[in-house]
C-alpha cells in the first residue's frame, strides 16, 4: 500500500512523466521482491508497467480474469478507483515469465486530484 501511495504522491510532486519513467524502471523504487507498481488512467489505458512493457499504451478494459472469464479485472480496478478511491481486488493472473495463472490480490489507489490509478499486487 505504501509504495502505491508513494507513486501517487510522486505524480503530484514530480509530474506524470517522471513517475512513469520511475515505474517503468525494473530496478527502480517501485519494483521489489516479486511485485511492482503499475499506473493506469481511468479510461483503462496502461501508462506504466515495469514487467510487461507490451501493455503500455493499451486499453485493458476488456481484459478478462484468467480464472473467471466473466470478470473484467481492469474495469474493476477503474470502477474501484472512481468509486471508493482505494481498495483490494482479487483475481487470477500470470506472473511475468510464468504462463500459469495464480491467485493475486492488488491494492488499487486513485491518485489524488488526477484521473489516474496506481496499483500493486501480490501472489498468494
Amino acid at each position: 500500500m505504501a509504495k502505491v501511495k508513494d507513486a501517487g504522491k510522486m505524480v503530484n510532486e514530480k509530474g506524470l512523466d517522471a513517475t512513469i519513467k520511475e515505474i517503468n524502471n525494473k530496478t527502480g523504487m517501485f519494483v521489489w521482491k516479486d511485485t511492482y507498481v503499475f499506473l493506469m488512467d481511468l479510461d483503462g489505458k496502461m501508462l506504466a508497467h515495469p514487467m510487461s512493457p507490451a501493455l503500455i499504451g493499451k486499453s485493458l478494459m476488456e481484459t478478462k480474469d484468467k480464472g473467471d472469464p466473466g470478470k473484467l479485472l481492469f474495469k474493476e480496478f477503474v470502477e474501484l478507483a472512481k468509486g471508493k478511491g482505494e481498495g483490494w481486488v482479487e483475481y487470477m493472473w500470470s506472473n511475468p515469465g510464468d504462463a500459469k495463472a495464480r491467485k493475486k490480490i492488488s491494492y488499487i489507489y486513485r491518485v489524488p486530484g488526477k484521473d489516474l490509478l496506481a496499483g500493486a499486487g501480490i501472489w498468494e
